[in-house]
């Protein structure tokens, strides 16, 4: 090998410990990248015929590597717009809420809503909610809004009540409340599940500067966490239009593979090309169904009722026959058909469509897949392992179904054993992919690994550090159709790596999210930490 070698390497990472995801090849100790694709994976000894005068080399000192973490199911738009909120989560009293207010608000031009979230009143020392007057008295000019933890519940102040129009005669929308004082009636400035909406809605929308900008902020943080590539899951059309400034500006640091709701599907068919975003940068690929809503809403649509609510089960957002007229458009197109199904009911609805509708396909390899799929059965799993289903699952929202929302209390026993049954979709040889749902929990893929490997409810469930590996690198780069040019590291493949400060093989499964991100490569390139010109 060392004299068919005529050209150097751009960039060699040597005395690491690899973890590849090549089966063929477990391990290894150094990789070679020219352009922007792997040349070499193998010892120090078998890299250093690639090391030239030019060559730039990273001893990585033990230090763990591993293919770039895709993460199937992000909202970075959302997300850009969270990181300019104030952060609540370490706060442990609403006085230290005053506090985070009132520094804001003297930075904040009078009238200009300020927004936090995170707070959780079961760590407060007043062990009580937040409310209006304890917000009005640290912002009485400004309109608040902050978010609880789980993000069904916000408090507001008095500002932002009465922009918003909501008095104490103000009716709840359905499934939603507006908390009340039991002896005065008056309002507390709490609002829950579809009540927040109520405040939310009258927020200014941002300009697309501000959306570009503060995307562009999300994206760092994105490769920060050692991801590099992401699904971005669309919601609007302008986040298109964003996508296309960022990768024309050269500000996107990561790979997308863009999904987009299928109200937006006239809007993209046979505009690939002139969208710009066919390359192995940016690509849309998957076009969105919503067949229901969320398990913590109890808008997830089920076959039986609610356990602790025998007048609620959930509701399908479309009927079957509108589903399968979209799935049909959606792969006449040839794209990906993705469908948001969380209730057993809405399972089985998104896979009746896939059934009578994936014979209209111009390609036979499809790919379906079922997103945020919750209550499922062992005849669900038939169905899916038949028809080989993709599904895409975020495992810090199995952990908040579980600990926020107390599924067992509201699906019964019998039902939330098949809460997300990872480790039997895994074993009946259904393919899951990994997300994180960012914002609505975090963003860190060592986060959501340990959350699959240290799962507590239902621990029969929990799946191995491999396995779960594989669900953020190898399984993740085959839901897009990537899985030869990505997902894992060997030669050929495009230089997508990250760099850990220890193995998540052999740290206690309970410490994996402290793992430290050293160093994310993308094409060859380090985008973080953004390293000084050389």
């Amino acid at each position: 090998m060392k004299g068919d070698i005529t050209i150097s390497a751009d960039l060699a990472l040597t005395s690491g410990k690899v973890l590849t995801m090549n089966q063929s090849q477990p391990y290894a100790e150094a990789i070679a990248i020219k352009d922007d694709r792997i040349v070499q994976v193998g010892t120090n000894e078998e890299i250093d015929p690639w090391i030239g005068k030019n060559t730039k080399v990273i001893s990585l000192k033990g230090k763990t590597v591993v293919s770039g973490f895709i993460d199937t199911h992000i909202h970075v738009v959302d997300f850009g717009r969270f990181l300019t909120w104030i952060d609540l989560r370490d706060v442990k009293s609403i006085e230290e809420i005053q506090s985070s207010l009132r520094k804001s608000a003297q930075k904040t031009p009078r009238g200009k809503w300020i927004i936090g979230h995170g707070w959780d009143q079961t760590r407060f020392t007043e062990k009580r909610f937040p409310n209006l007057f304890d917000l009005d008295l640290a912002s009485p000019d400004n309109p608040v809004i902050f978010y609880h933890q789980c993000g069904q519940i916000c408090v507001v102040n008095s500002k932002a009540l009465e922009l918003a129009g909501v008095t104490k005669q103000t009716s709840a929308p359905l499934d939603g409340a507006i908390d009340k004082n039991g002896e005065t009636g008056e309002l507390t400035g709490v609002l829950r599940d579809n009540a927040t909406n109520l405040v939310w809605k009258m927020i200014p929308e941002p300009s697309e500067e501000e959306l570009v900008e503060t995307a562009g902020l999300a994206c760092e943080k994105i490769v920060e966490a050692g991801v590099t590539s992401v699904h971005w899951m669309v919601l609007s059309s302008i986040e298109i239009q964003i996508i296309q400034r960022l990768r024309r500006e050269n500000k996107l640091p990561l790979r997308v593979y863009v999904v987009i709701p299928v109200n937006l599907l006239d809007n993209v068919t046979g505009l690939g090309s002139r969208l710009g975003l066919e390359d192995n940068m940016v690509r849309i690929g998957g076009v969105e169904i919503f067949a229901d809503g969320y398990l913590a809403a109890r808008t997830a649509a089920l076959l039986q009722p609610y356990s602790d609510d025998p007048a609620a089960s959930g509701r399908l957002l479309c009927t079957q026959e509108k589903m399968n007229a979209s799935a049909v458009k959606i792969l006449k197109a040839g794209l990906q058909l993705v469908i948001h199904a969380m209730g057993d009911k809405a399972v089985d609805t998104a896979l009746a469509a896939i059934e009578e509708t994936s014979i209209e396909a111009p390609r036979k390899d499809l790919r379906n897949r079922i997103e945020q799929a919750a209550v499922l059965n062992e005849r669900l799993l038939q169905r899916m392992k038949k028809q080989k289903v993709i599904v895409s699952v975020q495992p810090r929202v199995i952990a908040s179904e579980f600990s926020v929302w107390s599924a067992t209390d509201h699906l019964g026993p019998q039902r939330t054993r098949w809460l997300y049954p990872i480790k039997t979709l895994l074993k009946e040889g259904i393919r899951v992919i990994g997300g994180s749902d960012c914002p609505m929990e975090p963003l860190s893929p060592l986060s959501g690994i340990q959350a699959a490997v240290t799962r507590q409810f239902f621990p029969e469930e929990r799946i191995t550090i491999d396995d779960a590996l594989r669900i953020y690198t190898v399984n993740a780069a085959y839901a897009s159709f990537e899985e030869n040019i990505k997902g894992s590291i060997e030669a050929g493949k495009l230089a997508d790596i990250t760099v850990l400060s220890r193995d998540p093989l052999t740290v206690p499964p309970n410490k994996i999210e402290n793992i430290a991100v050293e160093m994310t490569i993308v094409g060859g390139k380090v985008v973080y930490p953004k390293l000084p010109p050389s």
